[in-house]
């Protein structure tokens, strides 16, 4: 370590049960606190709240360690079904979202896993200024114990599908996995987290070797490689037919059913040719179930790409039940709220740069 060097402070929010009691008991404390502690950060709770942890011991963590939550910049609530969109700002003053969603099976909360991405979909608000760094596990655990503590509802789900590639950020993506389904956290069953990726193909055959039975959603937006390259330039480096095959390694290794996310975009992908390609291209490469979710796209003014109407939505998922190829529309929920990830940020980081401008 040179002079101008100083060692980083312990991130005990990314710390499983078992870590934080290797930790807490270095400071000499019995090793019973630490399930004490992991279950209030679960809450979300500052340590002023956690009442019973001897004062001497907050002083003690406050000075050994890091725990900052994420603190809400913005919040938007849907007048029409509840959804709550949050701007959430981190110690560092960069911003990401989330989004609250509830159903009537339970609540759902979509994360974000990167401060930005550099995957370059085309029609993502979310990379329009590219990555600038990855989320610590507890900076993804901190969005959903503060929308927990704030909304006063338990998250039943969670959707890895905000801000930033997942598996681009694969160490900290499966510690968080790890720490929202514990037990003595936040506990939310491992079946109901959704993991959605461009396609990374190394990466979905190593989360097939975690243990983790999480539902793996793809997102494919084409049906051949011309069209899905100049869409998603991660298909330049792993083709559809490499993905497929990775897909195909997933389900057999979990048996747990993969889902594909088919963004329309009108006069680009949602023909019904496109869908009776995307149909054929799924029953060559799967060979086993799978699932098209297919999404009205969420027009972002910087891409020029629009959304079709309903009916033209309708219709291509007509052709593919059709074909073979179980598919459904998603319920757009915070309509009003554009609460598809990307925008609050990219709306703050002009605010930003707006201000830093001399005059």
């Amino acid at each position: 370590m040179t002079e101008n060097q100083t060692p980083q402070r312990a991130d005990f929010m990314s710390m499983t049960p078992e870590e934080l009691e290797t930790f807490i008991t270095a400071l000499g404390e019995k090793p019973y606190r630490a399930g004490q502690l992991f279950g209030w950060m679960a809450k979300g709770a500052p340590l002023a709240e956690m009442t019973n942890l001897p004062a001497a011991f907050r002083k003690k963590l406050e000075e050994a360690g890091e725990y900052r939550l994420p603190v809400i910049e913005k919040k938007l609530v849907s007048r029409i079904d509840g959804t709550v969109k949050y701007l959430f700002s981190l110690a560092d003053g960069e911003c990401v979202e989330s989004v609250f969603m509830r159903y009537e099976h339970g609540t759902s909360l979509c994360v974000s896993s990167q401060a930005g991405c550099a995957m370059g979909c085309r029609f993502c608000a979310s990379t329009l200024n590219g990555r600038v760094r990855n989320l610590t596990a507890s900076e993804i655990l901190g969005q959903a114990a503060a929308a927990a503590r704030d909304t006063g509802e338990r998250v039943d789900g969670i959707v890895l599908m905000g801000i930033g590639e997942p598996l681009d950020n694969y160490d900290n993506v499966i510690r968080f996995l790890r720490l929202v389904s514990a037990p003595r956290g936040m506990g939310i069953g491992l079946r109901h987290i959704s993991l959605s990726t461009c396609g990374l193909v190394p990466r979905i055959r190593d989360l097939a070797g975690e243990g983790l039975p999480v539902t793996l959603s793809v997102s494919l937006h084409a049906a051949d490689d011309e069209t899905r390259s100049s869409l998603m330039p991660v298909n330049r480096r792993y083709n559809i037919a490499s993905l497929l095959e990775a897909c195909r390694y997933y389900f057999d290794t979990t048996g747990r059913r993969v889902s594909f996310e088919y963004t329309l975009i009108a006069g680009k992908n949602d023909g019904e040719a496109e869908a009776d390609r995307l149909a054929a291209v799924l029953k060559k490469g799967m060979r086993c179930p799978c699932h098209v979710n297919l999404i009205l796209l969420n027009e972002v003014a910087e891409t020029g790409l629009t959304t079709p109407d309903r009916r033209r939505a309708e219709a291509f998922r007509q052709q593919l039940e059709r074909r073979g190829i179980n598919a459904t529309i998603r319920r757009r929920l915070g309509s009003d709220i554009n609460a598809s990830c990307g925008q609050l940020r990219l709306q703050r980081l002009a605010e930003r740069e707006k201000q830093e401008k001399p005059g």
